[in-house]
C-alpha cells in the first residue's frame, strides 16, 4: 500500500487509530444514554453546553459552534429538545437579532440524571483503560489538537 503524500506510515495508522477510538467510545456512550434515558449523545451535549453556560443560556450561534453542528441541524435538535421540554428559545435581549437557548429545570433534571451514566461510560471506555499518567498525557496530546484561536462568545453580545 502506497502511504499517501505527507503522512508517513506510523502517521496515517495514528490517524485511523485515532478515528477508530473516537468512533467506538461516541457510539459505546450515545448507546448507554439512549437505553438508559433516551437521550442521544448531541442532545446530552447541548444541555451540557448550556449547563456550564452563565444564566444557563447560549445564542444558538454560539451554542452550534460549541457542539460541532451546523446551524440548520442545531435548529431541528433544538426544536425536538424544545418539544421536550427540555430548553425554551428566547430573543436575545441585547441583540434583537439573535436567538438564546435557554435549559430549562426540566432539562437541567434530565442533565443530571445522565452525567452518571455519561461519567460512569467516560471512566468505564476511556480514563480507566488509562494510567493517571496516560490520562494526563492524552490531555495534553489532544489539547494540541484544539484550535486555541477559537474562543467562546458571550452569551449575547458576540464579543470574543
Amino acid at each position: 500500500m502506497e502511504v499517501q503524500e505527507g503522512l508517513s506510515a506510523a502517521e496515517l495508522s495514528a490517524w485511523r487509530t485515532f478515528l477508530r477510538a473516537h468512533a467506538t467510545v461516541t457510539r459505546r456512550l450515545e448507546a448507554e444514554l439512549v437505553a438508559e434515558h433516551d437521550l442521544p449523545l448531541a442532545s446530552y451535549d447541548v444541555l451540557v453546553q448550556l449547563s456550564e453556560a452563565p444564566g444557563r443560556a447560549l445564542r444558538m450561534t454560539e451554542l452550534a459552534d460549541r457542539v460541532l453542528l451546523s446551524r440548520s441541524g442545531l435548529t431541528r435538535l433544538a426544536d425536538r429538545l424544545e418539544r421536550d421540554g427540555l430548553l425554551t428559545r428566547m430573543a436575545c435581549p441585547s441583540d434583537a437579532r439573535g436567538t438564546l437557548a435557554v435549559l430549562s429545570d426540566v432539562g437541567l433534571t434530565r442533565l443530571e440524571e445522565a452525567w452518571r451514566t455519561h461519567r460512569r461510560g467516560v471512566a468505564e471506555h476511556v480514563t480507566g483503560k488509562l494510567t493517571t499518567d496516560e490520562v494526563a498525557a492524552l490531555g495534553e496530546l489532544l489539547g494540541k489538537l484544539v484550535d486555541e484561536g477559537l474562543l467562546p462568545e458571550d452569551a449575547c453580545d458576540g464579543k470574543r
